[in-house]
């Protein structure tokens, strides 16, 4: 069983389809992936136009991508806002900007920001009233929290935020999971120290994209638009990037029938005796005794979840669509029945 986990590389991260494929070969096709928190059912616009890829991307769509996700984030100033190839090219660079001293990441958190700190051996709070998350030069968090979709209200983060920044002190705030939370939001501020990264993929449900923000004071954000270079992002992510923000129609009723479907998803895990702690919008966060056993018999019926190596108890589920949803009520009553 645990072979099994460690050669898919669950442990890692989520969306190792193909090895999952490998490990099991004899599980039904196609397969469902539920082991990422992404939309399932994604924002449908055109990809970039033939001619768009056979030249260098336009600085002045750049711009205007910017300018309308500003606008989705609810930035007054556009030029805070940053294009890059995906949060996770964000996260990577931050260490190198911001520079090194101590550490604090507000855990369980996702393994991205662990690994791209460490070279500072950062300290792993659970409150941000621990000691070291307080004196910490740099406390990097996500808000709603993957994995476990805990929540920090906005108030108690801007606070935390403006204090910090005052005594010279970095936060980064990685909103992630924003669309399904924008009440928790702190992008419209800007406080000197504070850093904020966007994720396009995941709630537009097209992570193939790779597209993502920083937003940040407009020095730290210059700063940063000149190491990703003229170039941060392709064709498609400038195409699709640029009308699926200009789309307030369809993010309020996406945001409103992913609600809808995490409920679903709740009563069927009920249901079956599995333990809903919560999760966001785009996933749930499950308990059982044997989460690692339940991960490998889900994989043998061609269903992809998401495993912890030092949580043998919690399992993370992403959202079936419409289409998948009486597979996934089938096949988990199945697997634990």
């Amino acid at each position: 069983m645990s072979a099994s986990i460690s050669t898919i590389g669950a442990f890692r991260h989520g969306g190792r389809l193909r090895e999952a494929m490998a490990a099991f070969p004899d599980a039904p096709r196609p397969w469902l992936d539920l082991s990422t928190g992404i939309n399932p059912e994604p924002w449908s616009g055109q990809r970039a136009p033939a001619d768009a890829l056979r030249r260098l991307p336009d600085p002045r769509e750049l711009a205007e991508l910017e300018t309308i996700a500003a606008r989705a984030f609810g930035v007054a100033d556009p030029g805070r806002v940053v294009a890059t190839s995906g949060a996770e090219a964000a996260l990577r660079l931050l260490p190198g900007l911001i520079g090194g001293g101590e550490v604090a990441l507000l855990a369980p958190i996702y393994g991205g920001h662990a690994e791209s700190w460490a070279a500072s051996s950062p300290s792993l709070v659970t409150s941000l009233e621990d000691p070291r998350a307080v004196a910490a030069d740099v406390l990097v968090l996500v808000n709603p929290n993957n994995p476990d979709g805990r929540r920090i209200d906005r108030d108690t983060l801007a606070a935390l935020a403006a204090e910090r920044s005052d005594a010279g002190r970095w936060t980064v705030v990685d909103e992630s999971f924003g669309e399904v939370a924008p009440e928790l939001s702190v992008a419209e501020l800007e406080i000197d120290r504070l850093v904020i990264l966007r994720s396009f993929g995941k709630f537009y449900g097209l992570p193939g994209a790779r597209l993502g923000f920083l937003i940040g004071n407009k020095i730290f954000a210059r700063e940063f638009r000149a190491l990703v270079g003229d170039w941060p992002i392709g064709a498609d992510a400038l195409a699709l990037g640029i009308e699926a923000y200009a789309d307030a129609a369809w993010r309020g009723r996406t945001r409103a029938w992913l609600a809808t479907q995490a409920g679903a998803v709740d009563t069927v895990l009920a249901k079956a005796g599995l333990k809903p702690l919560g999760g966001c919008d785009l996933f749930r966060w499950v308990e059982t005794p044997d989460a690692h056993g339940l991960f490998t018999r889900l994989c043998a019926r061609g269903i992809l979840t998401r495993p912890f190596a030092d949580r043998p108890d919690r399992l993370r589920l992403g959202l079936p669509s419409r289409n998948d949803f009486n597979r996934f009520e089938r096949d988990i009553h199945a697997v634990t029945s």
